[in-house]
């Protein structure tokens, strides 16, 4: 068992037997004593006795196991005592009202066997209360982080715009810087380019002209000449 609720609703059942066995107990013991106050007081103080020392420790947590071993064994003497004196009274009271010597012996044994095993459970199940209250404080918390809210969620829900309170406008959000591309060289348009010139290759004698009243108009100038000489001449 480990859920300390659970394991508290048991503690709560034991105790409420413990207290039932020294109920039971006191009873006897106040039954068999004299009929005066102080006799019937003195009778019921060791049941109570025991019911006490073994509230003390159950709540009552351990830190020295010497002190621990000292009041177990102050406990168990308590207990010894009361068993003692509750098994006679309630041996006569049973004696007293009709029942048979064997059941008469035998009916004390019962209640004191009760509250025995009653306190030791007790005291089991607060130790082990204890343990586990003590493990938890000391386990860390193995829960989802907190997540960041957005900037958005803390923003009202979008409902109709109302004309004198616009709705505001939410914040923006950082982007990161991009970085400059370096700009490319521009080129001046109005540059042009200088056509390369072309030479004309040299002309041959046997390159034929291109053009052939050009050829012709060559070869008859000299006929012209002459011509023009013989008639000054004369």
């Amino acid at each position: 068992m480990s859920n300390p609720t659970h394991l508290r609703r048991i503690r709560w059942i034991v105790r409420l037997t413990l207290v039932l066995g020294v109920a039971a107990s006191i009873a006897a013991n106040v039954l068999h004593a004299r009929d005066n106050l102080i006799s019937q007081t003195i009778a019921a103080w060791p049941p109570l006795a025991l019911l006490l020392t073994v509230e003390l420790i159950s709540r009552v947590p351990v830190h020295h196991r010497g002190l621990a071993g000292a009041r177990v064994g102050a406990a168990a003497v308590i207990a010894a005592i009361a068993a003692w004196v509750s098994y006679w009274h309630m041996a006569g009271v049973c004696a007293r009202y009709g029942e048979s010597p064997a059941s008469a012996q035998l009916m004390p044994i019962s209640v004191d066997g009760l509250i025995v095993v009653a306190s030791i459970s007790l005291v089991e199940l607060a130790g082990r209360i204890r343990a586990l209250d003590t493990a938890a404080a000391s386990t860390p918390p193995t829960g989802p982080a907190h997540p960041t809210p957005s900037p958005t969620a803390a923003l009202p829900p979008a409902g109709p715009a109302d004309a004198d309170n616009p709705p505001a406008a939410a914040p923006a959000q950082k982007t990161p810087r991009a970085r400059k591309a370096t700009p490319a060289r521009k080129t001046n348009p109005t540059s042009k380019t200088t056509p390369t010139r072309k030479t004309a290759a040299p002309a041959t004698a046997d390159t034929q002209p291109a053009n052939p009243v050009v050829a012709d108009t060559a070869h008859t100038q000299p006929d012209t000449e002459k011509t023009l000489a013989l008639a000054t001449s004369r």
